[in-house]
Order: C-alpha cells, then sequence, then structure tokens
C-alpha cells in the first residue's frame, strides 16, 4: 500500500521554524517530523511514500534525494565524483521507495491529494498529514477499512483539553479544578485510508479534503471513523515542537514503535 503524506502547507502558526523550512522538516530529535511518521508506518509495513510538496519544496526533495550520503560513511574521489564508495549501509530505511511531488504553493488538501492520482494508482492508498504523530495501529486500521466496506476511514481520538478546567457552584465557589482533562468529542487526526473512489469527490486544487470531499462521502454514509485510544500530538504550535523534542530526549516517545 502507498501512503500519501501532506507536507505543503505553510505552518503559519509555528513561524519560529517555518520561516526558514517547511513544517515537516522540523526536527524532533534530530530528524524531522515527516521522517518520525514514516518511521511509524514502515515498522507497520508501510514503505511506498508519496511526499506531497508545496512550501519550500526544495528542502523536502533535497534531503530525499540527498539521503544516503546524509546517512552513510562514504568515500569518493575527488574529481570523479561520479563513484562513491558507501560503507556500514545498516539503517532500515534503504528499502523506502518516496516519491517527492510538488502539488503547488497555494493547493488545499485535497487538491494536493487529486494532482498526486497519478502515481497511486487504481488502488486503496493510506494518507495522513505531515506533523502529526500517533502511535495507530494500522493493520487494525486496515481490517476496519475493509469490514466495513467503505470508501473512506478517518482515525478519530479523544484529545485532552489545551486548558485544565473548572466546576463552578451556584454560589461562585470552585468546587473542583481538573488539570487538561480528556474531552468528550472526537476528532480528525488524518491517518486516512481511502478507496480510489475518493479521486471523484475532490474537484481542483482549492479543494480542502476535510470539507465538500469528507462532508459529502459522511452524507452518503461512505465515511468510517476508526476510534484511537492511544497518543496523538500534532506539532502546530513552536511549544508543540518543544514538547515532542522533549518526550524524544527523556525515552518516553509513545509515537516510537521501532527498533
Amino acid at each position: 500500500m502507498k501512503a500519501v503524506l501532506l507536507a505543503g502547507g505553510l505552518g503559519t502558526r509555528m513561524r519560529e521554524e517555518t520561516e526558514f523550512r517547511p513544517k515537516p522538516m522540523v526536527e524532533v530529535g534530530g530528524k524531522p517530523v515527516l521522517w518520525h511518521i514514516m518511521k511509524i508506518l514502515s515498522a507497520q509495513g508501510i514503505n511506498d511514500f508519496i511526499v506531497c510538496t508545496g512550501y519550500k519544496s526544495e528542502f523536502i526533495a533535497d534531503y530525499f534525494a540527498n539521503y544516503r550520503t546524509a546517512n552513510t560513511d562514504f568515500t569518493v574521489t575527488l574529481g570523479d565524483e561520479s563513484t562513491i564508495e558507501y560503507h556500514d549501509e545498516s539503517h532500515e530505511e534503504l528499502n523506502w521507495r518516496v516519491t517527492v511531488a510538488y502539488t503547488g504553493a497555494d493547493t488545499m488538501t485535497g487538491g494536493r491529494i487529486k494532482r498526486v492520482q497519478k502515481y497511486i494508482g487504481d488502488e486503496p492508498f493510506f494518507c495522513t498529514y505531515g506533523d502529526g504523530l500517533a502511535n495507530v495501529n494500522v493493520p487494525a486500521l486496515l481490517d476496519f477499512h475493509a469490514e466495513h466496506g467503505r470508501i473512506a476511514t478517518m482515525t478519530t481520538t479523544r484529545p485532552y483539553s489545551r486548558f485544565g478546567v473548572i466546576d463552578m457552584q451556584d454560589d461562585g465557589s470552585v468546587a473542583t479544578f481538573r488539570e487538561k482533562p480528556q474531552t468528550d468529542d472526537w476528532v480528525n487526526i488524518g491517518y486516512f485510508i481511502f478507496q480510489p473512489e475518493i479521486f471523484d469527490y475532490i474537484e481542483g486544487d482549492a479543494a480542502v479534503l476535510e470539507q465538500e470531499p469528507l462532508h459529502t462521502l459522511a452524507n452518503l454514509g461512505q465515511l468510517s471513523g476508526f476510534k484511537h485510544d492511544g497518543f496523538w500530538q500534532p506539532m502546530d504550535t513552536f511549544r508543540e515542537s518543544q514538547m515532542l523534542n522533549q518526550m524524544w530526549a527523556s525515552g518516553t516517545a509513545p509515537w516510537k514503535i521501532w527498533g
């Protein structure tokens, strides 16, 4: 199965980092967050990636075009750079197949998916955002999608509140204080499975996946929700990137499901 990774947005809410590089290339533990997502998927059998780029696309293109030399010891004879001898290539990413596709500077999420249809073909595919880390059980997600037989399945979770919550009495006194409780509402975290029929519901670069395409599928009874009760954390702000780096440095990164 191919995995489409949406990595073309501006990332305006963490301008401290994205002024110089696209958000999926912001590092967690010395590796781009996009790499972490790919490792999550690779650990569960998905090794064929289509990366949809846009804003500062050259950073992503250069990263993968030069991945081997950046991550492996090598010997080169200067003046004859056509011959490079690589040493001790043991990293697991050697079996990744990565298609980097420029999908436009201003294209919306649905439009980016539509633009890479030619690389996907007539088969189901995985799709997610290039900035959200989660230890989603992908085989269980695939089984759920097959069992329900709908065009699209989105992964959902109940996030934790960003703020502490208080319960007030009628007399104005505080009864209880709950520090960042889990909400009762389910939210979309990506980690989609799409049948190829999804392309019939996406029209043009301006199509926002989360609006008309998914709303239409929901109204038609063609959208399933896979409930994920594990870890999920988007990297929307500089503070969140710091938090993810702290988790990685402390050895408590729940999304690290690979050895």
